[in-house]
């Protein structure tokens, strides 16, 4: 633990020696457009191959997603932003819906179905805003992307102070619904709401503080606290201690932190990434449920990507890049063995051809493994296109 720490912190070091112009994620770009009316998209379409010494795999193929984007500006102050997303083809979310009205230049009030501000992927995940064909794996098993809940909140930027801030109340994961969403190989991502028909029990607080004082520089701190929902609590009689204490068996407390780091500096580019969540009832929970939830996730990742076209005078990249990144939903346990194929190790390296600004071709291998005895390397190739207009 203390090695990862020390590891992720002499990144952070080398980043602050030197100076990026950082993207910008599908609301920053509606928000900052001028027009009445603002329609915009982006789409990944993906070739996922799977390699085995024993075994022969089929390749997938998929339009990963479609999302259709779309800004309306009301006046100087109001606009509303939606994202509308279909997956796999067939599948239709709302990724988000929200109303941003701006007080004043440094604070604006937002409402509506939003996007946690947890980490670099869950705000920044069109598809050439990274490098890879996947998001990091990381990003889907202990920060769940894309994750989004119905809330309000605040945000904002201070100038003087290179700040950038967010914080939302909003609704928690749904963890009890007639049955236990939660549990160890995947953490919360089950217990995503997405906008849905949504529940609240209790609610949940989300916030983040962005710091890019430095050129090339940005440096973030998340954090996420709170309780899971249940619906067992619907309908409850208020002196009914014993069907209480059932409701609260179904529920666990989160207190999830995240650190971030990106920098650039000519063609180099750097990132890097640390989530920790502390997970308590999780044993009453486990019993309740019959489910495998940990009391403790922790994960990171470390990236660099160097462009080969950085000297020529072009809107081109060309990005070969490497990811480490190890995730454990296991880090700890309460009441229950601790399973070792929950601790992950993945090495992705690749690389990425952007034709301009808006649309990139990929190509990556990605070699995972897990800590559980006889485990064995999986090995993946793939490739993708990506565009985002």
């Amino acid at each position: 633990m203390k090695m990862i720490i020390k590891s992720f912190g002499a990144l952070l070091a080398v980043m602050m020696i030197a100076g990026l112009s950082f993207a910008q994620n599908t609301a920053d770009v509606l928000l900052d457009s001028n027009q009445k009316l603002t329609i915009g998209g982006y789409a990944q379409i993906d070739y996922n191959q799977e390699f085995s010494s024993d075994t022969r795999s089929n390749g997938n193929l998929d339009v990963h997603r479609m999302v259709l984007m779309f800004g309306y500006r009301f006046n100087e102050k109001a606009q509303f932003i939606a994202e509308v997303e279909y997956e796999h083809v067939k599948e239709v979310y709302v990724e988000q819906a929200f109303l941003n009205y701006r007080i004043n230049d440094w604070l604006s009030f937002r409402g509506g179905l939003l996007l946690i501000p947890m980490g670099i992927i869950n705000e920044y995940h069109e598809p050439t805003t990274y490098n890879g064909v996947e998001r990091p794996n990381l990003d889907s098993n202990i920060s769940p992307t894309t994750w989004r809940e119905i809330g309000a909140g605040f945000n904002g930027r201070l100038n003087d102070l290179n700040l950038k801030y967010q914080v939302y109340v909003v609704n928690g994961f749904n963890g009890y619904s007639g049955s236990g969403t939660l549990k160890g190989s995947n953490g919360f991502r089950s217990g995503r709401q997405k906008g849905a028909e949504s529940f609240m029990s209790s609610p949940n607080l989300a916030a983040k503080v962005d710091y890019y004082g430095v050129p090339g520089l940005k440096l973030g701190l998340s954090g996420y606290f709170g309780n899971t929902q249940s619906s067992l609590y619907d309908g409850m009689d208020k002196s009914d201690n014993l069907a209480e204490a059932q409701a609260d068996s179904s529920v666990v407390g989160i207190s999830m932190v995240g650190v971030d780091a990106a920098y650039s500096l000519k063609g180099l580019v750097l990132k890097g990434q640390l989530y920790h969540a502390s997970i308590s009832n999780s044993d009453e929970y486990n019993a309740f449920t019959g489910k495998d939830l940990g009391s403790a996730m922790f994960g990171y990742y470390l990236e660099a990507g160097y462009d080969l076209l950085n000297a020529k005078q072009t809107d081109q990249k060309l990005i070969p890049f490497v990811r480490y990144e190890q995730y454990n939903t296991h880090q700890k346990t309460d009441g229950i063995t601790r399973n070792l194929a929950y601790d992950r190790a993945d090495v992705t390296a690749g690389v990425g051809y952007w034709l301009t600004s808006g649309a990139v071709l990929k190509a990556d291998m990605q070699w995972m493994k897990n800590e559980s005895s006889g485990s064995s390397t999986t090995k993946q190739f793939n490739l993708g296109i990506g565009v985002w207009f």
